[in-house]
């Protein structure tokens, strides 16, 4: 299995991006999707995630209303469109993926919690500059 993502770059404050994540060997039906990113000197933090069967979204508070995750149709690729850059958004984002019902724990949306997804891609970085 290999998540690719796609997508970073370096952008001005205030500009747009949008980040991919493909797959290989993996499916994305019936699958929970999240995006997560680290800074340097920083722990990983998720950002968004999707339930693709449903199409439940998860935002981390410092991001609702300028990131939207796409990709409940159970088709990849999943995109996360992030609007209004924000320096403090500059780091490596990955995506990460596990199948629903090997989800762990009961949660209310789908988790911040990387130990619940098993596959990871390699990570795409994120500058914005100021």
């Amino acid at each position: 299995v290999q998540l690719v993502e796609s997508g970073g770059g370096l952008v001005q404050a205030g500009g747009s991006l949008r980040l991919s994540c493909a797959a290989s060997g993996f499916t994305f039906d019936d699958a929970i999707i999240g995006w997560f990113r680290q800074a340097p000197g920083k722990e990983r933090e998720g950002v968004s995630c999707i339930s693709t069967s449903g199409g439940s979204r998860n935002y981390a508070d410092s991001v609702k209303g300028r990131f939207t995750i796409s990709g409940d149709n159970g088709k990849e690729p999943v995109y996360m469109q992030m609007d209004n850059l924000k320096p403090e958004d500059s780091a490596i984002y990955y995506c990460a993926a596990q199948k629903a019902h090997l989800i762990r724990e009961d949660y209310d949306f789908c988790p911040f919690v990387p130990n619940e997804y098993y596959y990871w891609g390699q990570g795409t970085r994120v500058t914005v500059s100021s």
